[in-house]
């Protein structure tokens, strides 16, 4: 029987791969988003639907009297959200898959690896804490109403358009430019990092699975490289060399707040996670997944044949200029 499923969204840097995975499985795919034009493309077989997701009635219009099997939101971020979908969907859909966080979990976790009874608890990051309330709403309304909620907790998830540092190209740039780049702590914490395309594997084996209802998953890749090797990766594909200054997170967040939050709350800390119980579910999972120093590789070609994404952002390199001046290590 094949599996009907909305994606709200469908055009993201995680959301596209699901897309394309579905339609290669032979599911009856539609994606409602708002219509404008996206820099990644989706498969002729999806039936594309114009909605705001935002506004309710907008949704209702452009759905009329369909259901599905699964619907997929990949652009609700608080519990007021996710309640409105609550509304909307508990009579349109036999699963509703809610995309948390990783970071939802205990940080710094107290052991590794991560499972997914691992406490949801983040003191310092806002974002995690919004999707640990979304969470929190979800499973109460699976105990009352039987609503029929999954829940997806990614980890660092990229394509080919993404960098894994803050500041995006202008890392790249400046390991072109022979500058030094910040890495936070010293740069040995481990940190798992999962291309889309092998995410979209797992998470599209639970779509309809009446098993995954009431659950929640992890799915991220198995693979977790250093910083230091994240970083000398990256400057091998785009031909540089890679000239590490390594700073205390704290201090990177007392230099640029915003930059800090997604260290403290997230990054600075090891981040290793036990794939078990998605697995169980779907046993191709994992098979046959990029591995970074390859994937580093794809996303620098991307940027060099997209040189109009290659920007770099001027306050986040001028902060990067002032940490390294400050603890480059000095010849005596």
């Amino acid at each position: 029987m094949t599996v009907s499923v909305l994606f709200i969204g469908g055009t993201g840097r995680i959301s596209t791969s699901c897309v394309r995975e579905a339609v290669r499985q032979g599911m009856e795919v539609t994606v409602l988003n708002r219509g404008r034009t996206a820099e990644r493309t989706l498969p002729p077989e999806v039936a594309l639907l114009t909605g705001d997701a935002s506004d309710p009635q907008s949704v209702r219009d452009a759905l009329a009297d369909r259901t599905f099997d699964a619907v997929v939101n990949w652009v609700n971020f608080t519990p007021e959200q996710v309640q409105r979908d609550i509304d909307l969907f508990a009579d349109r859909t036999g699963q509703y898959l809610f995309i948390s966080s990783a970071s939802a979990y205990q940080t710094p976790p107290a052991y590794l690896p991560v499972t997914e009874s691992t406490p949801l608890k983040n003191p310092y990051w806002q974002y995690s804490r919004d999707k640990i309330a979304c969470e929190d709403l979800l499973v109460q309304a699976h105990r009352d109403s039987d609503f029929p909620a999954t829940i997806i907790r990614p980890s660092h998830t990229y394509d080919e358009t993404m960098l894994p540092f803050d500041g995006g190209w202008t890392v790249v740039d400046r390991m072109r430019s022979g500058k030094p780049v910040i890495v936070h702590g010293d740069g040995t914490s481990l940190w798992t990092i999962t291309h889309a395309r092998d995410f979209a594997v797992g998470f599209t084996g639970l779509l309809g699975r009446a098993e995954a209802i009431g659950e929640a998953f992890h799915i991220t890749g198995d693979e977790a490289p250093t910083w230091n090797q994240i970083f000398t990766w990256v400057a091998e594909a785009a031909g540089a060399e890679a000239n590490l200054v390594h700073v205390p997170s704290d201090a990177i967040a007392a230099a640029d707040p915003r930059w800090g939050a997604g260290l403290l709350g997230d990054k600075a800390h090891s981040m290793v996670f036990d794939n078990t119980k998605v697995k169980r579910l779907v046993p191709e999972f994992g098979l046959g997944a990029t591995p970074y120093k390859l994937g580093a590789r794809e996303v620098v070609d991307w940027y060099d044949n997209h040189l109009d994404h290659q920007l770099v952002n001027a306050d986040i390199d001028k902060t990067m200029d002032w940490l390294a001046e400050r603890y480059a290590p000095r010849a005596i």
